[in-house]
């Protein structure tokens, strides 16, 4: 079960966002993703709370930013229920969508995890609904994900294989680059890996 702990950052300006310390596991039935996010200064700023069934659906969402709180999951697309920080008023969304994204390193794992992309796959679109903090306002996204590398790097116990995805917002056509080895985020824009206590888990 890989602990650790990541530092956000402004992907332009480097200007720190938070620090997220989490774990997460596949299990007999997929994937789960605990984590509690501070401020720079070591203030609570939230959480998330991420499954995932055995072909990366997102099974449970739970996230809190700044007293807003989502809960979604996969029905017809993906639905969710956003919650205002005084807890009176609820509103629900559904998009015919594959799965959510975020800010939180969490987001990446799983959308590699749901595309399954080989090194010789094709280029795949994919639509997200994303979360944008501090209130967690869903707006939906197309991205285009494609496994550049794969790689296989020595350590002293077994060998660390590391994926490199290139990433690309269909709306912009900015790209970007993202490395991961199993379900562990080693970099990405506005996301550095500054503390691992074991080894990530490698999915079947």
């Amino acid at each position: 079960m890989p602990r650790g702990r990541y530092s956000l950052h402004d992907p332009h300006d480097h200007t720190p966002l938070a620090e997220e310390n989490f774990h997460c596991a596949p299990g007999p039935s997929g994937w789960r993703y605990v984590s509690q996010v501070t401020t720079p200064s070591g203030d609570p700023a939230g959480s998330v709370d991420l499954a995932l069934d055995d072909l990366g659906r997102p099974i449970r969402l739970e996230l809190h930013a700044a007293s807003w709180q989502v809960r979604g999951a996969a029905l017809d697309g993906v639905t969710w229920v956003r919650t205002d920080p005084t807890g009176t008023h609820a509103t629900e969304g559904n998009v015919r969508a594959h799965a959510f994204t975020g800010t939180s390193p969490a987001f990446l794992i799983a959308t590699a995890r749901l595309l399954r992309l080989t090194p010789d796959s094709s280029a795949t679109r994919v639509r997200l609904v994303a979360f944008t903090d501090p209130v967690l306002a869903p707006r939906t996204v197309d991205q285009s994900w494609a496994l550049i590398k794969r790689e296989a790097h020595a350590t002293d116990n077994d060998p660390l294989t590391v994926d490199e995805y290139q990433v690309t917002a269909l709306d912009t056509g900015e790209q970007h680059t993202v490395h991961l080895s199993g379900d562990v985020v080693l970099s990405a824009p506005g996301v550095e890996l500054e503390d691992l206590e074991s080894p990530p888990s490698t999915f079947s």
